[in-house]
């Protein structure tokens, strides 16, 4: 098979990317003709018009379906990212119709101040710009962003990213410092003490995320290299607003949070956070873009900015200057 550049740009058609897609995702030629409205052979004509233009076969075929392969993995992965290029250039439209000047889709997750300051000061250099944030857990987020559903990423550099498949096609910059924080309700004893040890809270009333999580395994760690079991929280919750209201109508307990967290409830009111030896870090936040990408837009470049000097006032460093 022979094919190039010139064949593809010539010969190939939307439809072409949308069946490179679907058969990925249905895993049989009947899945993606019944997705695309279209018989058996004419996918069968087109996929081998797909594989002609490649120059290389895509698909493995068996009794059970079509497998893609490692030539595959990489067309479909780029057909996914050329189709969402086009859900966006859609959106825009749309949204310049409507008024707006640009477009930005931020992946964040749900409990970050970092992103809404941000957000404020790139609105106040362009104030007819649209933000659209999604907010999830940074691993889908990042494959969102790699699929050009999302311009950018907020989000913890964590480990199992550095090590993964992934990091060679995302552009990161490290921002922020993060922190394991402990809360409670302003009347809590333990917001007054000094001096206190991860050992010392070890029969407290917990409130933590679960154990899949950053937070959780670092208050674990915390616990463990202090020299005692780790408690059971009293109460699992991951969303803040939960958090926060926990706190304020039990001033029992404590909570286990990141800095990013522990700064918003604070700046709310009536929650404090405890100071507790020694401190623990969690892997820092940064932003994240696609690496190739041909050219950021303006508006992607002005967020990237606002994140920077938010940033600049936040962590855990900046905070403890400013008490």
């Amino acid at each position: 098979m022979t094919g190039g550049v010139d064949y593809l740009v010539r010969r190939l058609r939307l439809r072409h990317l949308e069946l490179l897609v679907a058969l990925a995702e249905t895993g049989t030629t009947r899945g993606a003709a019944d997705r695309l409205h279209l018989s058996q052979p004419a996918i069968s004509k087109m996929l081998n018009e797909i594989e002609g233009g490649f120059g290389a076969r895509l698909f493995d075929r068996s009794h059970q379906g079509v497998q893609a392969n490692a030539f595959g993995v990489a067309a479909v992965y780029r057909a996914r990212v050329i189709l969402s290029e086009l859900a966006r250039a859609q959106d825009e439209i749309d949204a310049l119709r409507a008024g707006a000047a640009a477009v930005l889709r931020v992946g964040a997750p749900s409990v970050t101040v970092t992103v809404p300051a941000a957000v404020v000061l790139l609105r106040a250099r362009m104030p007819a710009a649209s933000v659209q944030i999604r907010e999830g857990r940074v691993s889908e987020l990042i494959e969102r962003l790699l699929d050009g559903e999302l311009d950018c990423v907020f989000g913890a550099v964590t480990p199992q990213l550095l090590s993964s498949d992934l990091l060679p096609l995302l552009q990161s910059e490290l921002l922020l410092k993060d922190q394991l924080c402990v809360l409670a309700a302003a009347s809590n004893v333990n917001v007054r003490r000094r001096g206190l040890r991860w050992a010392d809270l070890r029969s407290a009333q917990w409130v933590a995320p679960p154990k899949e999580t950053l937070v959780r395994q670092a208050f674990m760690t915390a616990f463990l290299n202090d020299g005692v079991e780790p408690p059971e929280p009293v109460i699992e919750a991951m969303s803040s607003v939960t958090v926060g209201a926990l706190l304020r109508m039990d001033p029992s307990l404590l909570c286990a949070v990141r800095f990013e967290h522990a700064r918003d409830e604070v700046a709310r009111g009536n929650v404090r956070r405890v100071p507790v030896l020694p401190a623990i870090s969690l892997p820092s936040l940064g932003l994240f873009t696609r690496r190739g990408a041909i050219g950021q837009p303006a508006v992607v470049q002005e967020f990237a900015r606002a994140i920077r000097r938010a940033g600049a006032s936040a962590g855990p460093k900046a905070a403890r200057r400013s008490r």
